[in-house]
Order: C-alpha cells, then structure tokens, then sequence
C-alpha cells in the first residue's frame, strides 16, 4: 500500500483490470491483454475528497465503476468499510453500493426520460426497501430536491424539461438519498458551462459539510480538481503516477507528465502567463496492447534516459513525506 497510517472508509490495494483480446475465426484465442488499470492502489478516509486526474483513457473511470462491482477481469483488493467488494457476497455487495453514491458524466444520458423526477429520486429508496408510507417516501423526495436547491414541485416533470445543471443536481440528489459515505463522482461537471460547474461544485461541498459525506472526484480539469480536493491521484495509462496533498501536487510537482498537466491550465494574469513555462508533451498517449517497455511515459517525457525505457518505476513516498512518486528520475526516489 501507499498510504499511511489513517481511518480508512475506501481501501483499493493493487487493483488491476485487464480485457483479454482475442484473434482468429474458427478458433479464437487470447492474443494479449488491454490493461486498462494496472496495479493501483489509494484509500479514501470519512469525509474526506480524494481526486483522480488525468488524460482521457487513462483509467479513472474504470477506477470508478471496479469500486461498485460493475466490472469483470478485476483483480486486487478493493476493501468498503472493511468489507472486501471482490469476494464479498450478493446481499453484502447490495449493502456496500446502498452506501456509495454515483454521479455519472453525462446530465442528458444518466436520466430515464420516461420517468419522472421523484421517482429517478426515490428508485435507490425502493431498491433497498428505504421508504415506507407513501406520504413518507414524497416528504423524502421533496426534502431531497430542496438539499440540492431544486423546486419540490419538480418532482412531478420529466428530465428533458430542466437545463443541464438542473438534472445534475436531480442526480446529485439521486446519489445521496440513501444517505451513503461515499459518493463517486465521474466528471461531475465537463458537460456544463463553467458559471453552472462552480454552482454545482458549491453545492458538493456544501452537501459534504453537511453530511460528512466522502468523494471519489474524477476528471481532467485540474483546476476544478484543485478547487475541491483533498488530495490528489495523477493517473496514467491505467497506473498512478504521483500521489499527494493537493496543495504538495499543484504547489510542488516531481513527476514530469504531472508539470506538464499543471503548465498546461490557463492563468488568468497576463504578466504571469507570459512568463510562465509550457511544457508541451511530444505525440499521444501509446497504445494499450502494446505499451512502451520500462516507464510507459518515457517516449513522451522530456527528462528521459535509456534507463526510462528499461526500468519500470514504482511509486515511492519521496522524503516521507506522504508525496508519491512513480518516476527514477525524481530526487530522492
């Protein structure tokens, strides 16, 4: 494990998700394997938000979806409260993902058109047999709708009749009306304009002052990442990279893929943008049937060695000082 000594609500050690791909017509078999998470670990504490960033097709969203049990091909530990989600049985992983929000990407898709949105609202209710009188299970509905700022008498309408942000909210609202410890948030706010993302994310932290409720925050936008994390996962190519308080990773970077993230956000200041380094990252990122040897990063990286493409680093705390880094060319590693 890379973490230290800590409460912990989420426990992922050496998770890995590989897709076998197989060739041939009359006798198909394996021809190699798409790693798509390869042997990451973090943990989450009560309350607490813990960020995965990276490039699209990095792994994040994986991540996610192995936590609640969705995926096949997973291996490693991924440990709910104690409980172990891979081996754990049927009504104990139906408890577990009672206690673990989602908010998918996309406000438009994530939404049944044909039902309406107190019973979007109240299907996690009904799933874990939460509710009871039906003049309860409505109160329930309509407080939900005013936690997230919405109208109670929305419950009545269909989703293609609110905005973006609004139906983000009614699934904000959806995700935690079973009261969870931790809610999943998979690039809550990419598809709304930005006055709309700083109201959602304001809404976020108000709900987890209110709740004590912890996330699982992911996205590509470092600088929505920034504003609402308490620590933060660099991923690339389906591993952690470098790992730390927020403030450590924007402030005090090692990892050159992670300064080349940060050099790349805009600064709103002129005088600084002028004088600021941009580090521009050579091609894309490599496939995944057949990732570079060593170091997956090295063909892109501006520091490499021949060593980058013959050793493959792991991550280390650098200094011990809880900062973690996958990279040998980081002092201290």
């Amino acid at each position: 494990m890379i973490t230290g000594k800590r409460k912990k609500l989420l426990n992922v050690n050496s998770l890995r998700v590989h897709y076998p791909v197989t060739g041939g017509i009359f006798f198909p078999k394996e021809t190699g394997r798409v790693r798509a998470v390869d042997g990451i670990s973090f943990d989450i504490a009560p309350g607490e938000t813990f960020s995965l960033v990276g490039e699209s097709g990095s792994g994040k969203s994986t991540v996610a979806k192995s936590i609640v049990g969705l995926l096949g091909n997973m291996y490693g530990d991924v440990e709910f409260d104690g409980t172990n989600i891979s081996t754990c049985s049927s009504n104990e992983l139906m408890n577990i993902r009672r206690q673990i929000g989602f908010v998918f990407q996309d406000p438009y898709g994530s939404l049944n058109p044909r039902m309406r949105v107190g019973d979007i609202i109240g299907e996690p209710l009904k799933v874990h047999k939460l509710y009871g009188e039906d003049e309860d299970f409505r109160k329930k509905i309509n407080d939900l709708l005013n936690i997230v700022g919405l109208n109670p008498n929305f419950a009545e309408r269909f989703p293609h009749e609110f905005s973006g942000g609004q139906r983000q909210r009614i699934s904000i609202a959806r995700a935690i009306a079973t009261n969870p410890d931790l809610v999943i948030l998979d690039e809550p706010v990419s598809a709304l304009d930005v006055s709309i993302q700083a109201q959602v994310l304001n809404l976020l932290i108000d709900l987890q002052d209110k709740f004590n409720v912890a996330y699982l925050f992911i996205s590509h936008d470092l600088s929505v990442v920034r504003h609402i994390s308490d620590r933060v996962g660099v991923m690339y190519m389906g591993k952690i990279i470098e790992l730390g308080k927020t403030d450590e990773i924007f402030f005090n970077p090692y990892h050159p893929y992670t300064k080349a993230l940060l050099s790349a956000i805009p600064e709103p200041d002129p005088d600084v943008e002028l004088k600021r380094e941009r580090i521009i990252l050579s091609g894309e990122l490599p496939g995944y049937l057949n990732p570079p040897s060593g170091c997956h990063f090295h063909p892109r990286c501006p520091i490499s060695t021949p060593d980058c493409s013959n050793l493959r680093p792991e991550i280390k705390n650098i200094h011990k000082s809880n900062h973690f880094v996958a990279c040998i060319k980081v002092e201290g590693y």
